[in-house]
């Protein structure tokens, strides 16, 4: 499969019963309720499916990572990296509890010389990781806004994206 047969992957990871360390699923979730994709553009609720992704990174390329991050910082802000970020240890390795688990299963997709070339991840520290399905106020907040970058950065792909 080549780059242009893959589709454009949307990923959100998180574990939603953990309030803002799902903000990931909640974003992809509100994109899946407000927008019309076209076929080529794969919007997946991760989760921490962990090797159950290896499909979706192997038949996608690029891919946008909506996720938390465990890195300094205040609560709620926006931190954006791409892949050569992570491959150069320019931060943190481990982005969130899951992190681990999406960098080996790209190491298991490279084997198999299926792995995206381009992978970005958008980003929020968490304000609170207690039991709830509910996001903080704070990261809330930022719920539309990275949504809403999601769906620029689609367009520099020349994707149209409609609201239903």
């Amino acid at each position: 499969m080549t780059i242009s047969d893959k589709k454009i992957g949307i990923a959100g990871i998180g574990n939603f019963l953990l309030r803002d360390e799902g903000f990931g699923v909640h974003v992809v979730h509100y994109l899946q309720d407000n927008y019309l994709f076209p076929e080529n553009v794969e919007i997946q609720d991760i989760g921490t499916a962990g090797i159950y992704m290896a499909p979706f990174l192997e038949e996608c390329d690029p891919v946008f990572v909506i996720d938390v991050v465990d890195i300094q910082g205040e609560p709620g802000s926006f931190h954006f990296f791409t892949l050569d970020d992570v491959q150069a240890g320019n931060f943190q390795l481990r982005m969130s509890p899951h992190q681990l688990g999406f960098l080996e299963i790209l190491e298991v997709s490279k084997l198999r010389d299926a792995a995206p070339a381009q992978i970005e991840f958008y980003t929020i520290i968490p304000h609170e990781l207690t039991e709830s399905i509910e996001l903080s106020d704070i990261v809330a907040r930022r719920k539309i806004e990275v949504a809403e970058m999601i769906i620029k950065r689609l367009e520099d792909f020349d994707v149209t994206v409609s609201k239903k």
